[in-house]
């Protein structure tokens, strides 16, 4: 699964990890992530994220 950077403030999404804290499990796919979801760093959107290189 590919790693997704947050273009705001460098936050890497690693699906292997998850996101715990905001209860979302180790193996979800950054494409599974709810809607609603938000870095948990800077607070902005999915959209705002991009590939890691």
């Amino acid at each position: 699964m590919k790693k997704y950077v947050c273009d705001v403030c460098g936050y890497v999404y690693d699906p292997a990890v998850g996101d715990p804290d905001n209860g979302i499990a180790p193996g979800t796919a950054f494409e599974d992530l709810p809607d609603n979801w938000v870095c948990p760093l800077c607070g902005v959107g999915k959209d705002q994220f991009s590939v890691e290189s």
